[in-house]
């Protein structure tokens, strides 16, 4: 394995808890380690500062875009491991020129991502959260009020979108029984049928699917895909579930519809982070809000790590790699 100058581009204290001792003392072995000075995020001068010569950056959350000037100071950089999941804002399609190669760590945030939204479609169905709160706050013949809810085996479930994550949603919807159907134009008829999905045009999906959840990226083609036209397809009743993005939805379109209390939602992301205190989403009792935390696991943490380390070994010793990201591939990404 050739040795090669490795610079750690994000904060010591993110490095401390992404990458695991064991992980921490195979990336020495595997080269010279630069940790980036300081306590907070770089910013793009320090970037530039620190980028000459280094071989492999590994990136994460907070470090800067690789910008006109970055790229122009990188005349060595030949590995970009980004140890989280998105990557257009970091890596603009310059990046992959010059034999550059990129690869990141999404799959390590699918699983927890997957298993917060099939979460929140329980809760939806099952509406434990508006019992719980009846319970404690009016007693139990109130909690009782509210009357049966509905089953996830058997229920029709639409997923927007088969990436990463969709398909782990999937994958787990089908072993406890749900119909899922599928709008994702990137999924042939027999990639649907090899995941036990129907595959369905968008409009039917959101009239048919008492329950739809969104898990696709952010792409030109999927920006505000849904707007209150199609919003106003869903059935009276209908559950809307968003752990992805807020770039393919029209959020006023959203909460208007919400609002009128036609529809309810589970939101885990919004279009101002972190939410403003005197946001409407907070007031409405027909939506389940978290803080962008679906995917924010110790084991999702350590796993970016491992795969982010694995990534550059990979590269080093054979030239691979598992999770590599082209520039085809770029704008059907998150």
């Amino acid at each position: 394995m050739d040795k090669s100058d490795i610079l750690i581009a994000m904060r010591p204290a993110l490095f401390d808890q992404l990458f695991a001792e064991e992980q921490q003392i195979r990336l020495r072995k595997m080269g010279a380690l630069t940790m980036q000075p300081g306590h907070d995020n770089l910013d793009e001068a320090q970037l530039i500062q620190l980028i000459g010569g280094r071989e492999i950056v590994i990136t994460s959350w907070g470090t800067p875009q690789f910008s006109p000037a970055v790229l122009a100071a990188a005349e060595s950089l030949k590995l970009i491991a980004h140890s989280a999941g998105s990557i257009k804002r970091l890596l603009p399609p310059p990046v992959f020129a010059d034999g550059r190669r990129v690869t990141h760590a999404a799959e390590a945030m699918a699983i927890p991502v997957a298993e917060t939204t099939v979460l929140l479609i329980l809760l939806c169905l099952r509406r434990f959260h508006q019992i719980d709160r009846a319970f404690k706050d009016s007693g139990w013949a109130a909690a009782k009020a509210l009357g049966p809810s509905r089953e996830l085996e058997g229920a029709r479930i639409g997923i927007i979108g088969a990436g990463h994550t969709g398909r782990r949603v999937i994958t787990k919807l089908r072993a406890l029984d749900a119909h899922v159907w599928l709008y994702d134009p990137y999924v042939s008829e027999r990639q649907a049928t090899d995941m036990g999905v129907r595959k369905v045009a968008l409009e039917t999906l959101l009239r048919e699917c008492p329950l739809v959840s969104l898990q696709a990226p952010s792409t030109p083609e999927t920006y505000r895909m849904l707007g209150a036209e199609q919003f106003s397809w869903l059935q009276d009743g209908a559950f809307f579930i968003n752990t992805a993005r807020t770039h393919p939805i029209d959020e006023a379109a959203l909460l208007a519809e919400l609002q009128s209390g036609r529809i309810s939602a589970a939101l885990d992301v919004f279009e101002q982070e972190p939410l403003p205190d005197d946001s409407p989403f907070r007031q409405l009792e027909n939506v389940i809000i978290s803080p962008h935390m679906a995917a924010v696991t110790d084991q999702a943490y350590k796993r970016q790590g491992q795969i982010t380390t694995d990534e550059v070994a990979n590269f080093l010793s054979e030239g691979k790699l598992r999770y590599e990201v082209t520039r085809d591939m770029l704008d059907k990404m998150a």
